[in-house]
């Protein structure tokens, strides 16, 4: 889904049946300038969507955008700069301020687990988005310096355990290469017998689920380098970096966008503050 369906879809959800009904009662010759800033430390990331907001509500307010996303902030720092109608800006303002704020939460969470890993391995993200908010949410990883697994079904095969009823790896891999010679295999393991089964069948990737950092260490020994290695499942900030010691190429980690905190971000305005539910 683009960014303009995103913001349409958002902002009919905000606007209900009588429009905002708050900033019909401001002279209609406000006018509102002002910054969206940060309130805490992190990454900001949701420039597009932001921007997308004030232009469907209003295109005469103006948004000069101070910081690229992927950008570090601290309490204070000016993200954007605001210059328009006061009630479409009013209008605007909980749409742009939440894309942001969640964007930038996802930004800040995978720079979180990119330091703690260090150099040697990628930090992915997974499936586990918003409805809708794909495309966004993965963008939002790329900024806080993380890459991106599957961005939906079609785009790799993932041989997971409930693919496995009543198949072997070995057969699934074979019906896999026959069927997308052309798509990434990547197998699912749970135990180091699956992976010699999985490697010796030709995948490219095996996913080490729920695995211990010594059992990684393991099943990197012995992929030896025959193909890639990820781990997923029970990776936190405080074993990501044991993990990745381990010797893997991947970890990924659902926690992303699931879980990741929303930035504080907020609307002050020049004549006062703008915020509020």
């Amino acid at each position: 889904m683009s960014v303009r369906d995103v913001v349409r879809r958002a902002l009919a959800e905000d606007l209900g049946v009588l429009g905002d009904v708050s900033a019909a009662l401001v002279p209609p010759d406000g006018r509102a300038r002002g910054t969206i800033t940060a309130r805490a430390a992190g990454v900001v990331a949701g420039r597009l969507g932001a921007l997308e907001a004030f232009r469907q509500v209003d295109e005469a307010i103006a948004v000069e955008w101070c910081l690229p996303d992927g950008s570090p902030v601290e309490p204070g720092s000016v993200i954007a700069s605001i210059d328009g109608p006061l009630a479409p800006v009013l209008t605007a303002e909980r749409t742009a301020l939440n894309l942001v704020g969640r964007l930038s939460g996802i930004a800040t969470l995978t720079r979180r687990y990119v330091e703690a890993a260090g150099p040697s391995v990628r930090i992915l993200d997974t499936r586990k988005t918003g409805p809708g908010l794909r495309a966004l949410e993965k963008a939002a990883v790329r900024a806080g310096g993380g890459a991106n697994h599957r961005g939906s079904l079609s785009d790799g095969v993932l041989i997971k355990d409930n693919h496995l009823t009543g198949i072997t790896i070995t057969q699934a891999l074979g019906r896999a290469r026959q069927r997308w010679p052309r798509l990434l295999v990547e197998v699912e393991c749970d135990t180091e017998r699956q992976v010699k089964e999985a490697v010796e069948a030709g995948a490219d990737a095996v996913l080490l689920d729920n695995m211990s950092p010594a059992q990684a260490a393991a099943c990197v020994s012995l992929v030896a380098g025959r193909c890639r290695t990820e781990v997923s499942g029970g990776v936190s900030l405080e074993t990501v970096a044991a993990y990745a010691e381990a010797g893997v190429d991947d970890i990924s980690v659902g926690a992303l966008t699931h879980s990741a905190p929303a930035l504080d971000v907020g609307l002050d305005l020049l004549a006062g503050r703008a915020g509020g539910a």
